[in-house]
């Protein structure tokens, strides 16, 4: 059987031994960090550093914006692992390959995943510079990452999906927030394969379908931590009006850019998140 259609739980044998020839460190939470997000590393006390190089069958990040890099430590004194980018199946891997990270932090002795990403807005009220709070996510990639032989060890065959983004996490999100004094909101993100922008008419469809951002990862994340009982959260970041809301080509330095100024309200909550997850 070869290592694509293996499950899950021989690939995470490979990956934990490798991490713990770093440390034995068992993180409360695990972070990923999307394009121009990684700034967050810096308010880790870090024990290991693993570039996704290192990690058996993971390619470097080729991302902008993404260094490609596990790292293990504590974040306001709370244990965590934070993926300081991600792999996306736009660069040419599969929806098995993408998710391994995920799984990984589980593997690892996470229980909660917190998910961030840049996004484009689809609801003209949620312009450049939003933090919105995901609700909800609508998969639109045409993949799935539970296709295939079912790993009984890590979830069920047919996992529900009705609360996938968990509603207490959310509320502390919200509350971390609050305390910090940055304006976020609430909405439902769609997740589209990549790596070409939306079209205009395709920005319309997602508009009619509710969503209120769009980009090109997290759904199969939060698809495959939710069937291996990570309890999962998330913030995304709008950089940009979609296709036909910006009066401008859409282009990644412009992504990059506007990371670059809201990251550190990001920061700001998801230090607060932590400081207040029971220990």
């Amino acid at each position: 059987m070869s290592d694509t259609v293996a499950p899950y739980s021989r690939r995470l044998d490979l990956l934990e031994a490798r991490v713990r020839v770093e440390t034995d460190l068992r993180p409360v939470l695990g972070l990923v960090l999307g394009s121009g997000l990684g700034g967050l590393v810096d308010e880790i006390e870090a024990v290991a550093t693993v570039p996704f190089a290192e990690l058996p069958g993971w390619p470097r990040a080729s991302a902008p914006g993404h260094s490609g890099r596990l790292v293990l430590g504590h974040l306001q004194g709370l244990p965590v692992a934070c993926l300081q980018g991600r792999l996306h199946m736009y660069e040419g891997l599969d929806e098995r390959q993408v998710v391994e990270p995920v799984l990984l932090l589980r593997r690892l002795g996470a229980r909660i995943l917190l998910l961030t990403n840049a996004s484009g807005g689809v609801d003209p009220a949620f312009s450049a510079g939003t933090l919105m709070v995901i609700r909800d996510h609508i998969n639109l990639t045409g993949r799935n990452p539970l296709v295939g032989p079912n790993d009984e060890a890590l979830g069920p065959r047919f996992p529900d999906m009705s609360a996938v983004w968990d509603g207490e996490l959310r509320d502390r999100l919200l509350s971390a927030a609050r305390r910090e004094q940055v304006e976020v909101r609430e909405g439902i993100y769609v997740g589209l394969l990549g790596p070409s922008y939306e079209t205009p008419a395709e920005v319309r469809m997602i508009a009619t379908l509710g969503a209120h951002a769009v980009g090109m990862s997290t759904v199969l994340e939060a698809i495959a931590a939710h069937w291996a009982g990570l309890r999962v959260c998330g913030v995304s970041l709008v950089t940009n009006a979609g296709a036909g809301l910006s009066p401008t080509p859409l282009t990644h330095e412009e992504v990059l850019e506007a990371a670059e100024v809201a990251g550190p309200r990001l920061v700001r909550i998801i230090r607060r998140f932590a400081v207040d997850l029971d220990r």
